[in-house]
């Protein structure tokens, strides 16, 4: 198997690294992720400058291409061309793994999510595509190597349970609960649906020392106007693993026929 690994943290970050370690005997690993920090860049693309490209080592072990651009750019920038350049054109990538993202993204943030959007443009391209992230508490307590391994046992679980491998255009989003101990048990896996919910984060007014009024995004990003049973956000805090079957597909096919209905038929009948 040939795996494209990319994540929204960058490429420096901790998650990616220890996801790799973690990843390690399931095939072969072709890394290409964005070379700062690209945190709730959704599904942005770069059209007005180029995207530079750099080949780097992290922690003298992962080696991959990093690109000054966001985390779709990398994505589609790497099944268009770089990989085609270096497997050559016949040999496609098997399956895109993007994470770990430091941070759950559940509910409402799976539409802001930089993680989420790199799995969408992979499966969009014909690539299915697997996200993790992990919810994390204090990070100086974050335990990613142990959260990467309770990743690779949620992913072989995936990966085992598609029988004849996953749709080329799947998207699979995993959220890892808090891990906060190296000796932390594997949590239970539940196949939950996205909690539809608005956030309550706020913003901060602030004054600038030079009299300049501006605000700052106040919240943890993990407080919801509600939960809904059965949903990833309220089984990621029973601290379960999450999976979430999500499709880059937007049209609201419960309303179509109703909008046919109300603007053909107006339409058909004026002059």
């Amino acid at each position: 198997m040939r795996i494209l690994l990319t994540n929204d943290d960058g490429i420096n970050s901790p998650g990616i690294a220890a996801l790799y370690d973690a990843l390690q005997g399931l095939g072969e690993i072709f890394t290409v992720a964005p070379l700062t920090v690209q945190t709730a860049t959704s599904h942005g693309i770069t059209y007005a400058e180029p995207l530079m490209i750099e080949t780097v080592t992290v922690n003298d072990r992962l080696e991959g291409i990093a690109v000054d651009g966001r985390p779709a750019d990398c994505v589609k920038l790497a099944l268009r061309s770089i990989w085609p350049q270096r497997f050559g054109s016949d040999v496609p990538a098997d399956l895109t793994i993007s994470g770990m993202n430091s941070g759950a993204n559940v509910g409402i943030n799976i539409l802001y999510s930089g993680t989420v959007a790199a799995a969408m443009e992979s499966a969009f391209l014909g690539v299915p595509a697997i996200a993790v992230s992990l919810h994390i508490g204090e990070r100086a307590k974050t335990k990613y190597g142990r959260a990467a391994r309770i990743a690779r046992a949620a992913i072989d679980r995936v990966l085992e349970s598609a029988e004849g491998g996953l749709d080329t255009h799947s998207v699979i989003n995993i959220n890892i609960p808090l891990t906060e101990r190296d000796d932390a048990p594997m949590p239970q896996i539940r196949v939950v649906e996205m909690n539809a919910a608005p956030g309550t984060d706020s913003y901060d007014r602030r004054v600038s020392p030079a009299g300049q009024v501006y605000y700052w995004a106040a919240g943890s990003g993990m407080e919801f106007t509600h939960t809904a049973p059965d949903t990833d956000v309220e089984a990621l805090f029973e601290r379960c693993i999450t999976v979430t079957p999500l499709t880059y597909v937007m049209t609201d096919h419960a309303r179509l026929q109703t909008w046919k209905d109300r603007l053909e038929q107006s339409s058909s009948g004026s002059s």
